[in-house]
Protein backbone atom coordinates (compact mmCIF):
# COMPACT_ATOMS: atom_id res chain seq x y z
CA UNK A 1 0.00 0.00 0.00
CA UNK A 2 1.31 3.43 -0.90
CA UNK A 3 2.26 5.85 1.85
CA UNK A 4 0.37 8.73 0.21
CA UNK A 5 -2.80 6.88 -0.72
CA UNK A 6 -4.90 8.50 2.01
CA UNK A 7 -3.88 12.09 1.25
CA UNK A 8 -6.24 14.35 -0.63
CA UNK A 9 -5.11 15.83 -3.90
CA UNK A 10 -4.96 19.59 -3.61
CA UNK A 11 -3.46 20.80 -6.87
CA UNK A 12 -5.64 23.08 -8.96
CA UNK A 13 -5.44 20.70 -11.93
CA UNK A 14 -7.51 18.08 -10.07
CA UNK A 15 -10.36 20.46 -9.15
CA UNK A 16 -13.43 20.38 -11.35
CA UNK A 17 -15.73 23.38 -11.78
CA UNK A 18 -19.17 22.00 -10.97
CA UNK A 19 -21.02 25.30 -11.41
CA UNK A 20 -23.57 25.15 -14.19
CA UNK A 21 -22.91 27.47 -17.15
CA UNK A 22 -26.29 29.21 -16.73
CA UNK A 23 -25.13 30.63 -13.38
CA UNK A 24 -23.26 33.66 -14.69
CA UNK A 25 -22.68 35.73 -11.57
CA UNK A 26 -20.79 38.33 -13.58
CA UNK A 27 -24.00 39.24 -15.42
CA UNK A 28 -26.06 39.65 -12.24
CA UNK A 29 -26.62 43.24 -11.15
CA UNK A 30 -27.31 44.67 -7.73
CA UNK A 31 -25.88 41.87 -5.64
CA UNK A 32 -23.71 43.13 -2.83
CA UNK A 33 -21.77 40.72 -0.68
CA UNK A 34 -22.28 41.37 3.02
CA UNK A 35 -24.95 44.01 2.45
CA UNK A 36 -26.62 43.30 5.80
CA UNK A 37 -23.57 42.06 7.70
CA UNK A 38 -23.27 45.17 9.88
CA UNK A 39 -26.96 45.05 10.80
CA UNK A 40 -26.63 41.38 11.68
CA UNK A 41 -23.65 42.02 13.90
CA UNK A 42 -25.45 44.93 15.56
CA UNK A 43 -28.31 42.63 16.52
CA UNK A 44 -30.93 44.13 14.23
CA UNK A 45 -33.79 41.76 13.54
CA UNK A 46 -34.78 41.33 9.95
CA UNK A 47 -38.13 39.85 8.95
CA UNK A 48 -39.31 38.90 5.50
CA UNK A 49 -42.80 40.28 4.95
CA UNK A 50 -45.33 38.65 2.67
CA UNK A 51 -46.16 40.87 -0.33
CA UNK A 52 -49.62 41.91 0.94
CA UNK A 53 -48.18 42.85 4.35
CA UNK A 54 -45.32 44.80 2.75
CA UNK A 55 -47.89 46.69 0.68
CA UNK A 56 -49.80 47.69 3.82
CA UNK A 57 -46.61 48.62 5.70
CA UNK A 58 -44.16 49.97 3.12
CA UNK A 59 -41.54 51.30 5.57
CA UNK A 60 -39.81 50.02 8.68
CA UNK A 61 -41.34 52.95 10.56
CA UNK A 62 -44.87 51.82 9.58
CA UNK A 63 -44.14 48.25 10.71
CA UNK A 64 -42.70 49.41 14.05
CA UNK A 65 -45.65 51.75 14.69
CA UNK A 66 -48.14 48.93 14.05
CA UNK A 67 -46.25 46.52 16.31
CA UNK A 68 -46.04 49.10 19.11
CA UNK A 69 -49.82 49.62 18.85
CA UNK A 70 -50.34 45.88 19.23
CA UNK A 71 -48.00 45.77 22.23
CA UNK A 72 -49.90 48.62 23.94
CA UNK A 73 -53.22 46.88 23.31
CA UNK A 74 -51.85 43.62 24.68
CA UNK A 75 -50.80 45.27 27.95
CA UNK A 76 -54.42 45.43 29.09
CA UNK A 77 -55.15 41.79 28.33
CA UNK A 78 -54.72 39.50 31.35
CA UNK A 79 -52.51 36.53 30.65
CA UNK A 80 -52.91 33.06 32.09
CA UNK A 81 -49.93 32.25 34.20
CA UNK A 82 -49.17 28.57 34.29
CA UNK A 83 -47.74 27.15 37.44
CA UNK A 84 -46.15 23.81 37.86
CA UNK A 85 -47.28 21.85 40.87
CA UNK A 86 -44.93 19.35 42.36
Amino acid sequence: MSRNSMKKKTDDQNQVDELRPEYDFGAMKGGVRGKYADRYRAGTNLALLEPEVAQAFPTDQAVNEALRTILKAAEGIPRNKTTTKR
